[in-house]
Order: C-alpha cells, then structure tokens, then sequence
C-alpha cells in the first residue's frame, strides 16, 4: 500500500545520511596529521636502549647461561680444530664474554710470593701461541698458562688429529705441539707486556723500568701468565738445550715456566721416561734460571698420570733436590680408563686422552706426589676436573690451585665462573687454602 507520508521521511532520512557520511570524509581529508608524541618517543627509546644494553650485558657475561646451553653446543656442531681456531679468533679480537664478580675472598690463595685471586687456572695447549691472553684472563682466570711453545715453528701431525669423546666429556688429542715457535710467540708476550705497562698510570719520580718490575709478567693484578715450554721434534732424544732457550727468550716475561717432559704425541722426549735424562734436564734448567739476572721465574715440572710409585718417588726426589718451584699433575694420558663410554670406537684414535675419565689418575697422582713432597712444593692438579666438587676433591689432595680445559669445551667460557661459585657454596665459609693437603692430615 502507497504511503507518501512515509516514504517522504525516509527520502529524508536516507538524504541526512549521506550528507552526514560526505561531511565525515571532508572532515578527515581536511584534517592534518599529528606529530607523534615527544614523550612517547621518549619512552620507546628509553625502553629500547634499555633491553639492548641489558640484553648485551648478559650476552657478555661470562656465566650466562646461553653460552653453555646455546652457543657451545652449536660451535660444537664444527669440526674440533676448527671449533677451537674459532674460539680462539673471538677472544682475540675481544669478542669472548668476561666475568664481572670480584672473586671471593675464600678463594685467594699465594704462589711463589705473589697473591692470586682464586686458584682456577687455564691449562696449556688451549691458547698454544700466546694469540688470547687478556681474554682468557677476561673469563675470570686466576692463572693463564700459553703453549706448549717450542724453539722453532713447527706445524704438527697431519689433520684430523682432534676428536671429541661426548659420550664421556673427553676429548683425544695427538696435535704433536703445533706452535709459532719461541720468536713469534716470544714477541707477542713481549709487547703484550710492554704495551700494558705503558698503559699504566706512573707515580712521580717513578720509571716505567720500576713500574715493570713491580707489575707481575701477566700486567693483570693477583692474576699470573705461565709459559710451558716445549721441545722441538728435531731435537735430540736425550736433549735439555730446547728447554734452555725457551726458559732464557720467555722467562723473563713469564710469571712462572713449566718444563713440558711429558706431552704423550711427541717421542723424542727421553726424560718422561729416563730418569737420568729427566734428572739432567732438571738440573741444566735450573742452573739456566740461576744464573739469569734480575727476574727469575719459577720453574715448575709437568708429570704424566701414567708413572707407577716407583717412577713417582724418584721424581718427588728429583724436585725436592733441584728445587723446583712447583709440579703440575698431570698431563693427558695414552691409557684408556675403565668407565669410558665410547659407542663410536673414538678411543682407537692415538694420542693423549683427557677429559672427565683422567680425573681419577690425575687425583691419585696429586695426593701420592704431595705426600711424597711432604707438601714443600706446590702442586696444580689438572686432569678431568670439570666441577667444583672435582676442584676441591684436588684441594684436599694437596693442590695449590687447579687447571681446566677439556671441561670448557664441553661447558663453555662460563666454566671458570662456575667453578668459582660452586667452590664458595661449598667451602661453607672456610677458605681454599685451609683445605689444601686435608687428606693427608686425616
């Protein structure tokens, strides 16, 4: 039915609406857009600067966790050797993480007169060139020790000469001391020194020739930079001369030396197994130290974990007569352990094991040579720790301080982090150094 009433209000209804919808769309066109808002802006940059700063401080901290959960596990994924050349290129150009935490008083220990902040040292053979020195000291190190470094360059057994046991956090190594040698290596050591010595800041009247030579070699305060010395695979069987030369070119730069006679990939070592050529070796480097003027670096003696009682006594003897300054125990060992888990037949491989299954050969070597030096020379345990139960279990067996390296491969730059923090939960308020020898004073 026809209604023109109605139809004439919704012709007036349908016309309100669209003048309405052309009004809105004239108003927005004709509206200009704000500024976006000064605070606001403020406020994101703020919060962006903020996560990206918090974000590089935990990337960089050494015990972040990302590093053993993240990113070891994927540089893992690489061949061994080059997994480790890699490492090594981060922390030379400064890209490893550092450890901000002061160390605990508890931790403090003294070797050969000079203080060190906690007892967790790197041993050789991961820093073999002296390429990485500051940052490993960066990851929180109280002892650095760089090569081996023999007297010429030498590059080594043939590739692959690395090989990673993961079922038993070991790793086999027949590397046969590849290194730049004393002159290359020598030179880095050097101006490392020099150059942090002219960084630092003089009293009046005081020399930078003074200054030197109240710093220790590492230029790091209560942190100390071992050189371990090598022999040449040219050289003579029953030859001393190498480990001369390397005392006489790097000791004077060099918080402490440590003569290398029982690397298991070099043959030409006669005095890790004769006791008359290890005796004459002892002797002429010790004599060599004597007689250098001004500084004198302790010279400490690296043993393998495969020598019998017998062998043991006559090398405690040896130091004890010559007085050397310290004793690392041990080096890798061409054994294989009962307990090493190997689906892969890795262990086939020839050269040195280390690793969780050296710890304990390592251990029981630490606790005989430390009785049978009546505690009179200190000693740093190094063989499969990996814990800081495994640090402390060394302590109380007569250790000084402890090395670690495998452990870090399969853990991280955060290892010696984690070690520090787990030893000051442990000791429960006592400190290292009351524990060192414990077991033989039950």
């Amino acid at each position: 039915m026809y209604k023109p009433g109605f139809s004439r209000i919704t012709a007036r209804v349908q016309s309100a609406s669209a003048l309405g919808c052309v009004r809105s769309f004239g108003s927005n066109a004709a509206q200009k857009p704000q500024p976006p808002s000064l605070l606001r802006n403020i406020i994101w940059t703020a919060t962006t600067a903020t996560v990206a700063g918090l974000g590089y401080l935990y990337v960089t901290d050494a015990s972040a966790g990302v590093h053993k959960y993240v990113t070891t596990p994927v540089v893992r994924l690489l061949d061994p050797e080059d997994a480790h050349n890699l490492s090594i290129g981060a922390l030379k150009h400064g890209l490893g993480p550092v450890d901000r935490k002061s160390d605990d008083p508890l931790l403090e220990i003294e070797l050969w007169g000079k203080k060190v902040s906690n007892p967790v040292g790197l041993a050789a053979g991961f820093d073999k060139n002296a390429e990485a020195v500051d940052g490993l000291f960066g990851l929180g190190f109280g002892l650095v020790e760089v090569g081996s470094i023999t007297p010429v360059a030498q590059e080594g057994n043939p590739r692959q000469r690395l090989f990673r046991i993961d079922e038993s956090d070991a790793v086999i190594n027949r590397m046969g001391l590849n290194n730049d040698g004393v002159q290359v290596c020598g030179d880095r050591i050097r101006s490392r020194f020099w150059r942090l010595v002219a960084s630092q800041s003089k009293q009046k009247g005081e020399t930078v020739a003074s200054l030197a030579s109240a710093m220790n070699r590492s230029a790091c305060a209560n942190q100390l930079l071992g050189v371990n010395l090598g022999k040449s695979k040219s050289s003579p069987n029953d030859s001393y001369d190498d480990y001369v030369y390397g005392l006489l070119n790097l000791g004077p730069y060099a918080d402490y030396v440590v003569v290398n006679v029982s690397c298991p990939n070099v043959k030409n070592i006669a005095a890790s197994s004769d006791i008359g050529v290890l005796e004459s070796t002892i002797a002429e480097v010790v004599r060599a130290r004597n007689k250098m003027p001004n500084y004198r670096p302790p010279v400490v003696l690296k043993i393998g974990p495969d020598n019998n009682n017998d062998q043991l006594k006559l090398i405690a003897q040896l130091a004890l007569d010559y007085r050397i300054d310290g004793i690392i125990t041990t080096n890798t060992t061409r054994s294989r352990p009962e307990g090493l888990v190997d689906s892969q037949d890795i262990a086939k491989e020839e050269g040195g094991l280390s690793g969780r299954p050296l710890r304990d050969m390592a251990l029981a070597t630490t606790r005989e040579m430390y009785r049978l030096t009546n505690g009179r020379i200190p000693i740093i345990g190094c063989g499969g720790i990996s814990s800081a139960a495994d640090a402390l279990a060394f302590a109380k067996a007569g250790a000084t301080c402890v090395q670690i390296y495998t452990s870090m491969t399969y853990d991280g730059p955060g290892k010696a982090c984690e070690i520090k923090d787990g030893l000051v939960d442990l000791l429960k308020g006592r400190k290292w150094t009351d524990v060192v020898g414990e077991d033989a004073r039950k």
